[in-house]
């Protein structure tokens, strides 16, 4: 099902220059607002909000195109690395309710301190390292 005020459902049906790759389950683009120099949009074809929707299909498409994006990512950029995420949810930080994987490739020095990447969503539980055990 497709819906029509969805942007991610208006590009699944037209034909569009931001493409990277196609086809008939999954598509991939470069995010319109980037973080990163490359920073890609895995999308499903089909309208669903959360991974836990897709079928087992669409799950491994993902991770094909994934694979197949950090490749051609690789070899344009050459990132020292990758952040992969997904915001399942308004609470998590979904703003497009139609599912969507982040691929975004990372730069030696583009933060002061890199480690813990995505727990940063959560500033005061981020550093852990400091922690006993």
């Amino acid at each position: 099902m497709l819906v029509t005020s969805c942007p991610f459902c208006q590009l699944a049906t037209h034909s569009t220059q931001q493409l990277v790759y196609c086809d008939e389950l999954v598509f991939a683009i470069r995010d319109k607002f980037p973080v990163s120099r490359g920073h890609s949009l895995i999308i499903p074809r089909r309208h669903y909000a959360s991974w836990f929707e897709a079928t087992t299909a669409e799950q491994q498409a993902f991770l094909q195109v994934l694979t197949q994006v950090k490749a051609e990512l690789q070899v344009q950029y050459q990132p020292d690395g990758y952040n992969i995420g997904i915001n399942d949810g308004a609470v998590a930080g979904q703003t497009v309710p139609h599912l969507h994987i982040h691929l975004i490739p990372r730069y030696q020095g583009d933060v002061a301190e890199p480690r813990g990447g995505i727990r940063w969503i959560l500033p005061e539980k981020a550093v852990y390292w400091d922690k006993p055990v």
